[in-house]
């Protein structure tokens, strides 16, 4: 029994013994790897691809290709992986596996304008002062807008070029933002050359002068400044992937299945500044730029089930792939299904603002990664504008086409905010809602027959079947919508006009209110429909105007006069 007894605590003794010396060796591997670094990029391999969604919640996955998975992870991220037991590779972080001669910082550029080549990374000061030139130098087509600040105080910038750049006119609007990883920066220089080139082409490049005339195109060339400069203001050199509290931006949204904070971490000021923009915004549609790999990604990245327009996302991932194989060496923007993928059958994440803007913003965006290497040598930065340049104009027009018009009140002639819903079609908030102030609305839809349904609160729904779309091409529908009271009178107004006689043949006689002296009178049908409208005036001793309605159908109708302070209605019924 004693021995027994001995042999008992002998196991525990080692046991904890063991334990211990495994975390004091875990801590001192921790110190090692981050004594210099707040993050580590590191390859290992897994069995199984149902091992990534476990993994996904844990570290920062990069990439997957077969069994071998590459990711980044700060301290207390690897800390919880080194317990999974894998066996790893510390990798070379891509951040800083470029000279200064090979960035090119700084550039040989003296003023911060137009016309640059842009074969070089721009300071931190430099951006900003870039990012101010376009504004400054083209007051009519472009406007800086500052999202928020970083961490560490550098500004978020975007720049709206437009036509109508002060205003918002119902045009769609669209958006383009780069680097929210800090060390994928390709997407950064060809955002910058983008903007430049919109500006410079406007009014000489018919193209060019189109898309800032019908829309409304918002770019964020960088989305993680503290990231791109975490070696300093001057240099991309030493570039990470998070932010500046160790976070990665591209986990920190809202997520349609994982809920409100995915990773575990509070938003972070640069997510909330994106949020922000969002919810002022409607992008009908956008993109994110990333690298290390060469592929567009489409929703959705949280879940295996296919997205509502999954037929209309492949095909718009399709053409930019496509045409950015043309223009490109063999070999570019090839990865997984030819240079396209669904999200999640790559690998899954959660937490992404692909799925965010998307899901909770009704939106299209898709994840364009735009090189292998994430911080291209300065050299290559042109040849990769040449391969990408027309396939940004092509997803970008994309947002126009489909299905649009304006959603109107039929009575007041007002904008409505409406709910836009493909019958049998739109699930997981893929729908459409038309613009409070404007009530215009876009639908970028696959090519097909579709019956659109229009809802709002105070209106009676209204479905249309048998709309037409053709790819790359625009359906116009402008729809009016008949509000519940539709005339019904209303207390706070003197709403009643005394016609006969009533019932008639159609030749009715209207007594003309006495307190103004001109009116606008439309005749409705009871679906709300604009049959004929016109003006009534008193003239002299005259108060009463004749109205000839004889070609109208037996029916139902609608009187309303509109005295510019007050509106009068009354039924009319033609027997």
């Amino acid at each position: 029994m004693k021995k027994n007894n001995f042999t008992l605590v002998t196991l525990i003794f080692t046991f904890l013994f063991s334990s211990a010396y495994a975390q004091k060796n875990k801590q001192q591997i921790l110190d090692d790897l981050f004594l210099k670094n707040g993050e580590i990029y590191f390859s290992f391999q897994i069995f199984d691809r149902d091992e990534i969604p476990g993994l996904t919640k844990i570290i920062s996955i990069d990439n997957v290709k077969g069994n071998d998975v590459y990711a980044y992870a700060n301290r207390k991220e690897f800390n919880r992986f080194l317990d999974l037991g894998y066996t790893y590779i510390i990798l070379p972080h891509p951040g800083t596996l470029l000279s200064e001669s090979e960035l090119n910082m700084g550039g040989n550029q003296k003023s911060p304008h137009s016309g640059t080549v842009w074969n070089f990374y721009p300071t931190y000061t430099q951006y900003v002062a870039y990012m101010q030139g376009f504004a400054s130098d083209y007051p009519a087509i472009c406007r800086l807008d500052t999202l928020g600040t970083t961490i560490q105080g550098r500004l978020l910038l975007a720049v709206k070029l437009s036509d109508s750049v002060n205003v918002n006119r119902g045009k769609p609007e669209f958006f383009y933002t780069s680097s929210m990883h800090g060390d994928e920066t390709c997407g950064y220089i060809l955002m910058m050359h983008l903007i430049d080139s919109l500006l410079s082409g406007y009014g000489s490049v018919t193209r060019i002068t189109n898309l800032l005339n019908n829309y409304q195109i918002y770019i964020n060339p960088l989305a993680n400044p503290d990231g791109t400069y975490h070696g300093g203001n001057n240099t991309v050199n030493g570039a990470q992937r998070y932010n500046a509290n160790g976070v990665d931006l591209n986990r920190n949204f809202p997520d349609p299945a994982a809920g409100p904070h995915p990773d575990g971490n509070v938003w972070q000021m640069e997510t909330m500044a994106f949020m922000h923009y969002d919810s002022i915004h409607h992008f009908v549609m956008s993109a994110n730029f990333h690298g290390g790999n060469e592929v567009v990604n489409y929703p959705w990245d949280t879940w295996a089930k296919l997205h509502a327009d999954d037929t209309w996302f492949r095909f718009v991932s399709r053409e930019y792939a496509d045409t950015a194989h043309v223009y490109s060496p063999a070999g570019y923007m090839t990865d997984l299904d030819n240079g396209i993928t669904n999200g999640y059958a790559w690998y899954t994440i959660t937490g992404g603002r692909q799925d965010y803007t998307t899901y909770f913003h009704y939106g299209r965006e898709v994840t364009i990664e735009l090189s292998y290497i994430k911080i291209l040598p300065a050299s290559q930065l042109i040849s990769y504008w040449n391969y990408n340049k027309r396939s940004f104009l092509d997803y970008a027009e994309e947002c126009s086409y489909g299905i649009n018009g304006q959603v109107t009140d039929t009575v007041t002639e007002n904008p409505i905010k409406a709910k836009v819903f493909i019958t049998g079609h739109d699930i997981d908030n893929s729908w459409e809602f038309s613009k409070a102030n404007n009530g215009w609305y876009y639908r970028p839809i696959a090519q097909g027959t579709w019956a659109l349904t229009f809802t709002c609160v105070g209106y009676y729904p209204k479905t249309i079947n048998g709309i037409n779309v053709v790819n790359r091409n625009t359906t116009r529908l402008n729809v009016r919508m008949v509000p519940l009271n539709f005339g019904i009178q209303n207390e706070n107004q003197k709403t009643f006009v005394f016609v006969y006689p009533n019932p008639s043949n159609g030749n009715i006689h209207v007594l003309l209110p006495e307190s103004e002296t001109s009116f606008h009178y439309s005749v409705f049908d009871m679906t709300g429909r604009l049959l004929q409208s016109g003006t009534m005036d008193e003239a002299g001793d005259k108060t009463v105007f004749s109205l000839d309605l004889t070609h109208l159908q037996k029916g139902i109708y609608l009187l309303k006069l509109d005295g510019g302070k007050t509106i009068y209605e009354n039924k009319l019924i033609i027997s």
